[in-house]
């Protein structure tokens, strides 16, 4: 059944809430995200599986501060979370409703992958409450979609897309470009296909060689090459033009969205917003009243429900984030923003002013070069910064 949101007291701070499924039908050779592959997955039973992720968000929800809440947003991640069954996400969305409640305009998104077998769920995961998909389409070439290990066609991709518009207007799709052998003229002419779809967000990101992955080995062995840097910005540059000319703004680094249709969840990973993260993998951000915690859960899924079993947790780690490193995921994440990180926030956050936490000297030279701006106390990276934004962050903590 669909929870009605709930309406808190406005004094009370949202949360967002992650849930990692971890199981796939195949490892992409990309991919470094904590996913795996069993060949046993029609046999996993799944109501065991709802039981210990709300035993798992119940730990954390206890420890939170009193003043949090309802819940903001629920994101299903993974991993291929459209692997989950209707009545499982269903269980998990009337648990955080009658845990924490809803605000009026959460938005609960479910990750899924365009095969048409797990197309035919959109409408039982609507039912349970999801009113956002993510659908990993990745390339819009079945020869590239091959090359990413990717287990379905172009044709399944944009029926899914489809299909998924049907029953839920807000939907976001994900493109990887500077693939290996692309030019600019190709990735210009699949994004002007992508953009004919009229989609009311897109997350458009550049290919990164991730260690532990097969990419990875193929790149060091020199068998995978990829755009060089100038070619990998060119065509930075020209996703942010053709989206903007659609309508589509970009308000992060690789996320573009038409006005109102923005991830709330993951702009509450970039504004620094407290969050549980449950599963296998998952990390978390709690507001405690010891000070903001760092949590990890078990990567491992066995040896993660197995520890559920006998904690009705399934933390790995633990920790009060603070000092320097607190400032450095503040500004990391601050900065992808297009809108910036305000001092106010910043201070808010880290118990610092920007001229306290960051060296004036690398600040000035940023701003010099053209790389961020600072300009009634919001800190934010240019077009040019955000192109280089790991090289800029590094600097101003440095």
């Amino acid at each position: 059944m669909k929870p009605e949101p709930t309406t808190k007291d406005s004094s009370a701070k949202g949360l967002a809430i992650y849930v990692h499924w971890p199981f796939c039908l195949a490892k992409c050779p990309y991919c470094d995200f904590n996913s795996h592959v069993r060949d046993d997955l029609g046999e996993l039973d799944q109501s065991a599986w709802t039981a210990a992720y709300i035993k798992d968000l119940r730990h954390d929800l206890v420890r939170l501060k009193k003043d949090t809440g309802p819940a903001t947003s629920l994101f299903f991640g993974g991993g291929t979370p459209s692997l989950m069954t209707g009545k499982t996400v269903a269980a998990i969305i009337d648990d955080v409703e009658n845990s924490l409640g809803f605000s009026a305009d959460a938005e609960i998104t479910l990750e899924a992958n365009p095969t048409s077998v797990e197309a035919t769920r959109f409408r039982d995961y609507v039912s349970a409450g999801v009113n956002r998909f993510s659908l990993g389409v990745q390339a819009l070439r079945d020869d590239d979609l091959k090359a990413l290990g990717r287990q379905h066609s172009v044709a399944e991709a944009l029926a899914a897309v489809e299909v998924a518009r049907r029953h839920c207007e807000n939907i976001s799709f994900d493109l990887i470009y500077a693939r290996s052998g692309q030019k600019l003229a190709d990735w210009q002419i699949e994004l002007n296909e992508a953009l004919e779809f009229a989609p009311t967000h897109l997350s458009l990101y550049q290919l990164t060689i991730e260690r532990g992955t097969r990419f990875f080995e193929r790149w060091k062995q020199g068998d995978l090459i990829l755009p060089d840097e100038d070619l990998a910005s060119n065509m930075f540059d020209l996703t942010n033009a053709a989206c903007a000319s659609q309508g589509l703004a970009a308000y992060e680094v690789s996320n573009y969205a038409r006005p109102g249709f923005e991830s709330r969840h993951n702009i509450s990973y970039w504004q620094s917003d407290p969050y549980i993260g449950i599963g296998p993998g998952a990390h978390g951000r709690l507001d405690c009243d010891q000070g903001r915690l760092a949590t990890t859960r078990l990567r491992s899924p066995e040896k993660w429900l197995g520890q559920i079993a006998k904690a009705d947790h399934g933390l790995e780690s633990d920790d009060v984030v603070s000092g320097d490193m607190l400032v450095a995921e503040v500004l990391m994440m601050g900065l992808r923003l297009m809108s910036g990180l305000t001092e106010t926030r910043f201070k808010s956050l880290t118990g610092k002013t920007f001229a306290q936490a960051l060296p004036a000297e690398h600040l000035d030279d940023l701003i010099d070069g053209g790389f961020v701006t600072l300009d009634n106390n919001v800190l934010a990276a240019t077009a040019q910064g955000r192109n280089v934004l790991n090289v800029v962050t590094e600097k101003l903590l440095t």
